[in-house]
């Protein structure tokens, strides 16, 4: 049998370790249940959208030897911005497909135009802000800048992102993909991007917390009646 002193140190070493992972466990437990019990679609926003959307076909458009930017065409798409044909070259230029004249961005009703496609019609405007930066916390982080934020009218405080540059509708962010935001956060424990699941924090108190669960199973067998019984059976 295990020596008394040793059962009371592996018995300490599970308490403490229990007390000092007890927090992040519960938050691992929670942000696991949320994520089990949400749809995913509903958090991407899904319901928000105008799922019907279908992109416009034109013709009478210019060719490419009609284009003049000072590159060299490398790669190219055909983008609807209000209703006008657009290309979009070396996610540089943009350029009217119809006059072949070179466009600096887009309008804030053009990016209202995009939006309005995008989304659901009973969704009322609230205001339009153009952002040119953001944090590696923002929900709009690793996209493109700078870009308008269209916010609507809406409890759930619903945002639209159109790109500046090129009039691509980027995504939409609301309440819930806040909350399926920050428990993913500390679900990865990676409080600097969110985004990492690799990180060392997480990597030692996976390794913590598994020798947790283990020094329990330890102490469930050194101290089971059961097992003594078995052990003074064989000898």
């Amino acid at each position: 049998m295990v020596k008394r002193t040793t059962a009371v140190k592996i018995r300490k070493a599970h308490r403490y370790l229990g007390i000092f992972l007890g927090i992040q466990f519960i938050m691992w437990t929670a942000s696991g249940l949320y994520f089990s019990w949400t749809d995913i679609d509903e958090i991407h926003g899904d319901h928000y959208r105008n799922m019907d959307y279908e992109p416009a076909s034109f013709d009478g458009l210019i060719g490419l030897s009609q284009i003049d930017i000072p590159a060299k065409i490398s790669s190219l798409s055909l983008k609807e911005i209000a209703g006008k044909p657009y290309y979009w070259i070396n996610n540089e230029y943009l350029v009217d497909a119809e006059s072949g004249s070179l466009k600096k961005g887009i309008s804030e009703q053009e990016a209202l135009a995009v939006a309005g496609r995008q989304m659901s019609s009973d969704l009322k405007v609230r205001g339009v802000e153009v952002i040119d930066k953001t944090d590696k916390h923002h929900e709009y982080r690793e996209r493109k800048l700078p870009a308008y934020v269209i916010s609507y009218d809406s409890p759930e405080n619903i945002k639209a992102y159109v790109s500046v540059a090129d009039g691509s509708f980027q995504t939409v962010r609301h309440r819930n993909w806040r909350w399926f935001d920050f428990l993913w956060m500390t679900h990865t424990m990676d409080y600097e991007s969110r985004d990492d699941f690799n990180t060392t924090l997480l990597r030692v108190f996976s390794l913590l917390g598994l020798i947790t669960v283990l020094s329990g199973f330890l102490l469930w067998y050194i101290s089971s009646p059961t097992v003594r019984k078995l052990k003074k059976r064989k000898q």
